[in-house]
């Protein structure tokens, strides 16, 4: 009979271990899986276990696959806390998968009892997901708010970043979920960092790794009207509640969804970007909110948009306009003076009323 030995975390079954599992099993006649016991997870890992051993034990067991279960107690070597069952028992293979970190250490375990020491691909027909990201998806919230940007949008790309700069953006309901979605795909307010924090992800890792800035998974996560700091990672200046942009606020749906990564390197005047980002941020000090003044600087906003070959918008009795996010398509904020005029512009069609967020503690 040949036998096959893994070991790993095991902390949150999922379909990459039961995969790995039939891998394993398919080299040999019997398979023991190994799981890192509690005290190995807290010395060597600095976690606790999701499951009590027990369980873990029992659910293993019930895998028609798994032929023994065995947990892993030796405290001794880092990343070898199966050794005294591997040496007891006398596999003839240990597999292991592409990522494992500890290969050296394994591989002359291996030697001393003359088991083959195998490496098996991480091969799956549906997405990958690891215990962490499980269990942050569990903690991730049910539904979040999108955001609108009123000024300084760029200048939280961290290679367009400057001193003396700031981004303000706002977040806004109706929020979304996984399964209600009430805006269109595509629209320049944050959707694909609100998705990441929807799901569990790293959703400012996300953005940066598309090429793009932080501002959208920053202002989400936050809430609120918020004015952050121009930079490499996001740096709150300060926060304040946005009720007097209440009964303000409405979308037009332009009739196409934009890519903002696609727009990152166009030409634009960051010079009159950065001085709208000023502008924005005196207006909305708590000390002396001015609603026209931020209007001001979404006007200089929109400016910059237009610069950069971005279509004129329709004008609809609005005091200030511009896209939102990256622009070249997707939604357009429009700023009214008061609900009356909002509610003129919202018998047109593709608009959407919105209102200020903040999160509630």
């Amino acid at each position: 009979m040949k036998k096959v030995f893994v070991s790993g975390c095991y902390d949150i079954l999922h379909g990459g271990h039961i995969e790995f599992f039939n891998q394993a099993k398919a080299l040999g006649d019997y398979l023991i899986v190994c799981f890192d016991g509690d005290a190995s997870l807290e010395l060597h890992k600095h976690k606790k276990s999701s499951l009590p051993e027990a369980h873990k034990i029992r659910l293993l067991q019930s895998l028609s696959m798994v032929d023994e279960v065995v947990v892993g107690d030796y405290l001794k070597e880092l990343g070898l806390d199966f050794k005294e069952h591997f040496l007891r028992i006398k596999p003839d293979v240990l597999a292991v998968t592409g990522d494992d970190k500890y290969t050296s250490e394994k591989i002359a375990l291996c030697q001393e009892i003359g088991a083959q020491y195998v490496v098996l691909p991480k091969t799956l027909n549906f997405e990958k997901i690891s215990t962490t990201e499980i269990i942050n998806y569990i903690k991730a919230p049910a539904e979040i708010a999108l955001r609108v940007d009123f000024a300084g949008g760029w200048l939280d790309v961290p290679k367009f970043s400057r001193d003396n700069a700031y981004i303000v953006n706002c977040t806004i309901t109706p929020t979304v979920s996984l399964n209600k979605w009430d805006y269109e795909m595509g629209g320049g307010l944050g959707g694909s960092a609100a998705y990441a924090v929807l799901t569990g992800k790293n959703s400012i890792e996300s953005e940066l790794d598309l090429g793009v800035g932080w501002q959208d998974p920053a202002v989400i996560l936050e809430t609120g009207l918020c004015v952050w700091k121009s930079g490499l990672k996001p740096e709150l200046d300060f926060k304040v509640r946005p009720d007097f942009l209440t009964g303000k606020m409405a979308l037009l749906w332009t009739g196409n969804n934009h890519t903002t990564y696609k727009n990152v390197d166009i030409a634009r005047d960051f010079n009159l970007i950065q001085h709208a980002s000023l502008v924005a941020r005196e207006a909305v000090n708590p000390l002396n909110f001015d609603y026209n003044k931020l209007c001001e600087a979404v006007k200089m906003s929109y400016r910059v948009q237009i610069g950069e070959g971005m279509l004129p918008l329709p004008c609809a009795g609005e005091i200030a306009k511009k896209y939102g996010g990256g622009g070249h398509g997707g939604y357009a904020l429009y700023l009214f003076a008061n609900q009356d005029e909002r509610d003129k512009f919202l018998e047109q069609e593709n608009t959407l009323a919105i209102e200020p967020y903040i999160k509630k503690y």
